[in-house]
C-alpha cells in the first residue's frame, strides 16, 4: 500500500484544495493511505476529520512581521514541530509528501527532503508563499496555477495544473432553484453573494453596514451576506431591527455550492481558491483583495483577472465608500455582468485535482 502525507493549512484556502487532492488520489487509487499534517488549533484540525481523514497537529505558528517577543515562542514551537514531524515521518513511512502551503507544511516538508522522501508542492497564488519558496529547491515537482512562476521556482520543476476546487461546487452549478429554496430567496430577483471567507472580512462588513439603507431600496435585488463567525455577534447587536428584508445575514454558509448557484454577482476576497472556484463557475465578481496577506498577493491575484476583463477590483481602503455604487452599476448592466462571466470562464482549469493527483502518483 502506498502512503502519502498531505501537509499545510491554517485557512480554508489551503485546506479545501488539500482535501480535493486527497479525494482525487482516492478516486485514482483506492488502496492509497493518506495522513494529513496541520497546525494545532487551526481549522484543518476540525475540517479534515469531518472529511474522513486522519490528521496530526504540529505546534507550529507563523512568524510575526514585526520584531516581537512572540517570535521567540514561534521559534521554540518550530523546534518542537520539527521534532514531532520527524516522529510522524518515521512512524508513518510515507512514499511521498505533498505541501499545499501555509506554515504548517514547513516542518514536514523539511524533514521529508532531509530523509530523501520526494516532496510535491502545490502553490495556489500568483505570488509564491514563503514556505513554498523555502522548500522549492529540494522539491521534486511544483504544481502552480498562474503563469510566470519561474520568478520563484526552478523552471524545470514547474507543472501548470491550476488550483483544485471542491467537486460539490461544480455539481451544484445548475441548481439555482434548490439554492433559492435553501436560502429562502425570491426566484424573480437578482441575487448578490457577499462573502469575506469563513472568518469574515472587516472592511467588506463595514461597507455593507454603510450601504444597507441603499440596498433596502433595491426592490428587484436580494443579498446573501456572509459576515464571518468572528464578526457575527457584534454585527447582530449593531443591526438589531435594522436588517432589510432583502438581506439574508449569516455567519457561515452551510451550502456554499447553493449560494454560488443562486448568485448573479459575487463580492469576495481574492484568495487563490476563491478565484479558482469563480473561474470554474463563471461568476461575475467584485474582488476586494485583503491587505493582510504576505507580499500583497491577493492584489496580484485580482489583477491577473482584471487585466483580462474577467473581474472588477475595489481596493480594500476604498470598499466602504465604493462598494454600493459598484454593485448597483453591475446589477443594472446585464451586458457587463455577462461579459465578466464569459471572460472569467476562459481562465478555468477543470480537473486540476486529478491532474495534481496523477503527478503525485507518478512518483509513488
Amino acid at each position: 500500500m502506498k502512503k502519502v502525507i498531505i501537509s499545510g493549512g491554517g485557512t480554508g484556502g489551503h485546506i479545501f484544495p488539500a482535501l480535493s487532492i486527497a479525494n482525487a488520489l482516492k478516486r485514482l487509487n483506492k488502496d492509497i493511505e493518506i495522513l494529513f499534517v496541520g497546525a494545532e488549533g487551526k481549522m484543518e484540525m476540525e475540517k479534515v476529520p469531518e472529511a474522513g481523514y486522519k490528521i496530526v497537529g504540529l505546534p507550529v505558528r507563523g512568524l510575526q512581521r514585526k520584531l516581537t517577543l512572540n517570535n521567540l515562542k514561534v521559534l521554540w514551537n518550530l523546534w518542537r514541530s520539527l521534532k514531532k514531524a520527524k516522529r510522524v515521518v518515521r512512524e508513518f513511512k510515507p512514499d511521498v509528501v505533498v505541501g499545499v502551503g501555509g506554515y504548517a507544511s514547513g516542518p514536514i516538508g523539511k524533514v521529508a527532503t532531509n530523509a530523501g522522501i520526494p516532496l510535491v508542492l502545490q502553490e495556489q497564488n500568483s505570488y509564491a508563499g514563503v514556505t513554498n519558496k523555502l522548500l522549492a529547491k529540494k522539491a521534486a515537482k511544483i504544481c502552480v496555477a498562474y503563469e510566470g512562476m519561474e520568478r520563484f521556482f526552478p523552471k524545470e520543476k514547474i507543472i501548470f495544473t491550476g488550483n483544485p476546487v471542491r467537486k460539490d461546487l461544480l455539481n451544484a452549478v445548475n441548481e439555482r432553484a434548490e439554492g433559492i429554496a435553501f436560502y429562502g430567496l425570491d426566484a424573480n430577483k437578482k441575487t448578490v453573494l457577499v462573502t469575506g471567507g469563513s472568518l469574515g472580512a472587516g472592511s467588506i462588513n463595514k461597507a455593507m453596514v454603510r450601504w444597507l439603507e441603499k440596498i433596502a431600496g433595491w426592490k428587484d435585488v436580494q443579498v446573501i451576506w456572509q459576515c464571518g463567525s468572528y464578526y457575527h455577534k457584534e454585527l447582530e447587536e449593531q443591526l438589531k431591527g435594522r436588517m432589510p428584508e432583502n438581506v439574508k445575514f449569516m455567519p457561515f454558509l452551510k451550502r456554499m455550492d447553493l449560494a454560488y448557484a443562486c448568485a448573479d454577482l459575487v463580492v469576495a476576497r481574492a484568495g487563490a481558491g476563491t478565484i479558482s472556484e469563480l473561474c470554474l463557475l463563471g461568476k461575475a465578481v467584485v474582488l476586494v483583495p485583503s491587505p493582510n496577506v504576505a507580499e500583497d498577493h491577493q492584489t496580484k491575484n485580482a489583477m491577473a483577472l482584471v487585466n483580462k476583463q474577467a473581474a472588477v477590483m475595489v481596493k480594500d481602503a476604498e470598499v466602504v465608500e465604493r462598494l454600493g455604487e459598484v454593485m448597483e452599476r453591475l446589477l443594472q448592466d446585464d451586458g457587463e455582468r455577462k461579459s465578466l462571466s464569459e471572460h472569467i470562464l476562459t481562465l478555468a482549469m477543470k480537473d486540476s485535482d486529478e491532474v495534481i493527483a496523477r503527478e503525485i502518483l507518478k512518483i509513488v
